[in-house]
């Protein structure tokens, strides 16, 4: 895919600090079969290249657009958002973030070292980028510039991850939830965990609360397999998704993490089982978006449910220790987004310097072909030296116009460009084509009619030249 002069990289997005629960599930598109760029295409969305992202705290697209097609496209996108969530355009833009160019880097930069999360560096989203990544690559939605830029996430990552101590600790959304589950009841020794779903989420929250010292994990899982590697793991429990109402008879504290479409505990379910609970204090910590619990049942007498978004406060006591960390973070990002720009310009050189390479080698083929054709008698040595001659007349011509683009295009924009290609009529059709190689130069009778004819020069008048030298 051929990189544009004129692109827009723009991120549209929203996470915890902007949108509620209720409308990032909405948006999350966990429940299509379709996946959501190519949703974009058939809505006839036309962009270079997409990048998309779906967390629990946030969604995200990322587009490399032609720049006069911006503000079209946007209008376009939020039509789109409109119909998914059926909530007004003017309402859902209350929600999103919009950014461009050097702001998005800066931004998707930040994202991967964890420094836009819920949980200030923690490590789980760079894994989350990468994966996005391999999705887009699947999906052939990555092109010259993002393959370049989420390559450049990852590095910068690492780097601010070796040059700071930002993931000092085990720092997670299910460290935050265990965390939470502490604050709660104090001591976890002696309590009954269960996981509700087997996947990344729930492995680490495992290994948090065995940290922390808990009687028993137990696990559901709608996929029964899942659930048994797991507890075989921790030394737990394992049950599928249809015993839940049994399982939630034995446990003090609920995690639940499975991202199902709808919801997996609801009020009726726990209802049904208080009694059998002898109305036990039941916590539940929801961490899945969707959300895998019904709101109603924060009704139920000695049930307490909290969410995502109430894990704020438990994150706010680990961010000042780590807020330090975060501002030498932001000065290798200033430094990448510095270097990744540098890149951009010189990829935006790339067609000018091709088209001027390009031009100039075929005006030389041409004139060395004419001259070919006239000295008949030479040998092939003879012609081999010639060849390597106006070769190397080329390079050093064209050098003089090609350092004047390097040097100057950081402090003039797009401004050397222009004057090169305006120079060198690098955007005139009836250039290229006047200055097309024929075929079989050499052996066509035609050569001297298909290339272009000198104006015949007269001879100037000694009288003239003496004013001329005046």
């Amino acid at each position: 895919m051929g990189l544009d002069l004129e692109i827009t990289i723009l991120l549209v997005g929203l996470n915890h600090k902007t949108a509620p629960v209720e409308i990032r599930e909405k948006l999350s598109f966990k429940d299509s079969s379709v996946f959501p760029l190519e949703k974009l295409k058939n809505e006839g969305l036309s962009f270079k290249e997409a990048y998309f992202l779906s967390t629990c705290n946030r969604v995200e697209f990322c587009f490399v657009l032609e720049k006069s097609q911006k503000d079209f496209f946007l209008s376009e996108l939020f039509s789109f958002f409109e119909k998914e969530v059926k909530v007004t355009q003017k309402e859902l833009k209350k929600y999103f973030y919009q950014l461009e160019n050097d702001e998005a880097v800066k931004h998707l930069f930040e994202v991967a070292c964890g420094l836009d999360s819920l949980v200030l560096g923690e490590p789980q989203i760079l894994g989350q980028v990468k994966e996005a990544y391999q999705k887009a690559l699947f999906h052939k939605t990555s092109g010259i510039v993002l393959n370049r830029l989420l390559h450049r996430c990852f590095f910068v990552a690492k780097r601010v991850r070796t040059e700071t101590g930002i993931g000092g600790g085990a720092v997670s959304i299910s460290y935050a939830a265990c965390e939470l589950a502490k604050k709660i009841l104090g001591s976890l020794k002696q309590k009954v965990v269960l996981l509700v779903g087997a996947g990344e989420m729930a492995e680490l929250a495992c290994m948090h609360f065995i940290s922390a010292g808990i009687k028993k994990v137990l696990i559901a899982n709608r996929t029964i397999s899942k659930a048994v590697e797991l507890a075989d793991r921790f030394k737990g429990e394992a049950y599928s998704l249809e015993e839940l109402p049994y399982v939630l008879t034995k446990a003090d504290v609920v995690i639940s993490s499975t991202g199902a479409p709808s919801f997996v505990i609801t009020k009726k379910m726990v209802a049904s089982i208080l009694k059998l609970r002898k109305f036990r204090p039941l916590f539940i910590i929801d961490i899945a978006v969707p959300r895998d619990v019904e709101p109603e049942v924060n009704q139920l007498e000695n049930v307490y449910v909290y969410n995502i978004d109430d894990l704020k406060e438990v994150v706010e006591e680990n961010f000042q220790e780590r807020k330090k960390e975060a501002l030498r973070a932001k000065v290798i990002i200033e430094e990448e987004v510095f270097k990744f720009k540098k890149w951009l310009k010189q990829m935006e050189l790339h067609p000018t310097i091709k088209a001027l390479s390009e031009k100039m080698e075929q005006l030389r083929k041409n004139e060395l072909a004419k001259t070919l054709k006239k000295l008949k008698n030479l040998s092939e040595e003879e012609k081999q030296h010639l060849e390597v001659l106006t070769q190397s007349l080329v390079q050093k011509i064209i050098y003089y116009p090609i350092k004047f683009i390097k040097k100057d295009h950081h402090e003039k924009g797009s401004k050397a460009i222009g004057i090169i290609r305006q120079m060198f009529e690098l955007d005139s059709l009836e250039t290229e084509t006047q200055f097309k190689q024929p075929e079989n130069l050499e052996n066509s009778d035609q050569t001297e009619k298909e290339l272009p004819k000198r104006e015949e020069k007269q001879p100037i008048d000694p009288s003239t030249k003496k004013v001329l030298l005046q």
